[in-house]
């Protein structure tokens, strides 16, 4: 079995959609991410935005090979917020993504079964709204070189497509490249036999 090397994610945050449910609101959102860290300062936007709101409930999904993942129900009952909305994303088949639903409670209380098709629902509208991107896998690399192999790196670079990342030169070259992860292999081999370069 080959690996994979694209991942499907969304190209940038949603507007939001609304769910209504016996007088309950649920506003839905979508936005990428790369970091855990950007979780919390995007939920905490929405909290000032949402200040009358009751809960903020959400799930994100970060990595390809090595994937992390949070469903959080924000003080709703066990799994009937944070893993519907959870369950959405792992149904598209996305990462790098975060799904945020804010619930304006309505005074009539919704059950367990209710609030998990609200989130869900929410959830599913919110990913509908969004536009879904297949991205590439990068692998990055850092080369050493003497600067005499500028010119055949620089050529190597630009025939097999390859992105510079960050450069240094010198007598001593230094660069960091990015490439598709299925052709590290090629790279690699390609970078050290022509340029004499360490990888």
């Amino acid at each position: 079995m080959t690996e994979k090397d694209t991942y499907r994610t969304i190209a940038k945050p949603t507007d939001e959609v609304i769910y209504k449910d016996r007088s309950s609101k649920f506003f839905g959102y979508v936005y990428p991410i790369t970091t855990e860290e950007e979780v919390k300062e995007i939920v905490e936007t929405l909290k000032l935005q949402h200040h009358k709101a009751r809960h903020w409930c959400y799930a994100w999904q970060l990595g390809v090979e090595n994937i992390r993942f949070r469903a959080n129900d924000d003080g709703e009952p066990n799994n009937s917020a944070g893993q519907p909305i959870y369950g959405q994303i792992l149904s598209k088949e996305l990462t790098n993504i975060l799904v945020v639903v804010v619930r304006y409670f309505g005074g009539i209380k919704l059950g367990v079964g209710g609030l998990v098709t609200a989130y869900k629902t929410a959830a599913q509208m919110a990913i509908e709204n969004a536009i879904i991107i297949e991205k590439l896998v990068e692998v990055q690399f850092k080369l050493s070189f003497d600067y005499q192999y500028m010119n055949v790196a620089m050529r190597a670079i630009k025939e097999n497509d390859i992105a510079i990342i960050n450069q240094t030169s010198a007598l001593h070259c230094e660069l960091i490249i990015s490439t598709r992860k299925k052709n590290t292999e090629k790279v690699k081999e390609i970078i050290s036999s022509q340029c004499n370069a360490e990888v």
